[in-house]
């Protein structure tokens, strides 16, 4: 069989278990899901045999660091994995609300009703978390999912998938709800992006490339973002102590992620206070400065940015570092070369910071808060399917109100239009 054939077939079959999907009860979900997290913790160590051949492959393919711990799963992981699918399962239904109803005058009945989106593709890179993220949220929301990860994580994705269908199978429920694309060739992905009568909509979860790739080529819906450039501005009020708090965790709790901080901005008044502290603390953290003149008289360690450095979403221990005039410029700079993620202000001047989060369009914006809050499962939604920075349909992270859409109900009594 072809490749075009087999993954027809593929496509067809989630699209007929997306049926069935639809129908399940709230109560059967919310069971299903416990017990997935249930055999989450059971096969931790089936799982992390698996990882543990990713991680091989991924050094032998000479993975950076962040790469590399983007991909690592060990038992404190896979325990948040199963935490992240109990929390989903607690979640309220999001499917079959009625959102608004209404009576017309010729006694039509109008009623607004969530229903599931469909087939959902998935493709993204390393993180197998991701795998089990999206699975859960797909299922809660009555969606079938297909799963199309990197070829660096496919025996973690195989195994945490495995995990989902031997749940679905208890259940007599298609194992087809959630699957593993088994096609690592490129050209698998050129081929699902053409299937819009089959699949209801697009994320891509990875880098800029793969992002653009996907938007470039698809015939169905896309969710999507390029780039993390994430900014934090320490304003002439911020409480010194609070800031240095948010700007190193912002930048060094976890450097390979979307919502970790690229590029810090600080008030002129603040910087001689604040810079050299700060610039000791990401010693420690062995992170990479590379600032403006005005940041270079105060770190003289520094190395100088270049314009690229603005634009460059670095994902490791390298940080950016501009000292501005005010908050006008602060803005301007993120208006500029931000990426319409996730921003935060470190103040204690409310009227500074109304003006930051008016003026700032990124999907999240923060007050006194690190950048690395932008999380579905930080945000309560349980886990995340990706974080859109689009205006349509979704925004920011996005959780179960995500993976949902809409119809309209209407109840008549014989009536005919005339």
């Amino acid at each position: 069989m072809n490749l075009k054939k087999r993954l027809i077939q593929f496509a067809t079959a989630a699209k007929k278990a997306s049926y069935h999907l639809a129908e399940l009860s709230p109560e059967t979900k919310k069971r299903i899901l416990n017990e997935i997290a249930a055999h989450l913790r059971k096969s931790s160590r089936e799982i992390m045999r698996a990882n543990q051949k990713d991680l091989t492959l991924a050094r032998r393919m000479g993975l950076n660091d962040a790469m590399i711990d983007r991909l690592m799963l060990n038992s404190k992981r896979v325990d948040q994995m199963a935490d992240a699918v109990s929390q989903v399962a607690k979640l309220p239904d999001p499917i079959g609300r009625t959102l608004h109803t209404w009576r017309r005058p010729n006694g039509l009945r109008i009623s607004k009703v969530t229903v599931p989106l469909g087939v959902i593709l998935i493709i993204y890179e390393s993180r197998p978390n991701v795998t089990s993220e999206c699975a859960s949220l797909c299922l809660k929301s009555g969606n079938a999912v297909l799963l199309r990860g990197g070829r660096e994580a496919f025996h973690s994705n195989r195994a945490i998938v495995q995990v989902y269908a031997k749940v679905l199978k208890k259940h007599r429920i298609p194992e087809a709800s959630v699957s593993l694309v088994p096609v690592l060739d490129r050209r698998a992905i050129d081929e699902l992006l053409k299937m819009e009568d089959l699949i209801n909509l697009v994320i891509p979860r990875g880098g800029e490339a793969l992002i653009r790739r996907v938007a470039r080529h698809s015939r169905i819906p896309v969710v999507k973002h390029y780039k993390g450039i994430c900014h934090v501005y320490v304003d002439s009020s911020a409480d010194l102590n609070m800031a240095l708090r948010i700007a190193v965790n912002a930048k060094c709790q976890r450097t390979g992620v979307c919502n970790a901080m690229e590029t810090l901005l600080v008030h002129r008044a603040i910087a001689p206070k604040f810079l050299p502290p700060y610039a000791r603390l990401l010693k420690k953290e062995n992170c990479e400065i590379r600032g403006d003149d005005a940041t270079r008289r105060f770190v003289p360690t520094a190395k100088k940015a270049t314009e690229e450095d603005w634009r460059t979403e670095y994902l490791d221990r390298i940080l950016s570092i501009r000292v501005v005039r005010g908050m006008d410029q602060a803005i301007e700079h993120i208006q500029k070369y931000g990426s319409a993620h996730t921003d935060s202000i470190v103040t204690k001047n409310q009227k500074a910071a109304r003006k930051f989060v008016t003026k700032v369009d990124s999907s999240s914006v923060m007050v006194n808060a690190s950048t690395r809050f932008s999380d579905g499962n930080e945000y309560g939604f349980g886990a995340e399917i990706g974080i859109s920075t689009d205006k349509v349909h979704a925004r920011g992270p996005m959780g179960l109100e995500g993976l949902i859409s809409y119809k309209y109900i209407v109840q008549g009594s014989g009536q005919v239009r005339t």
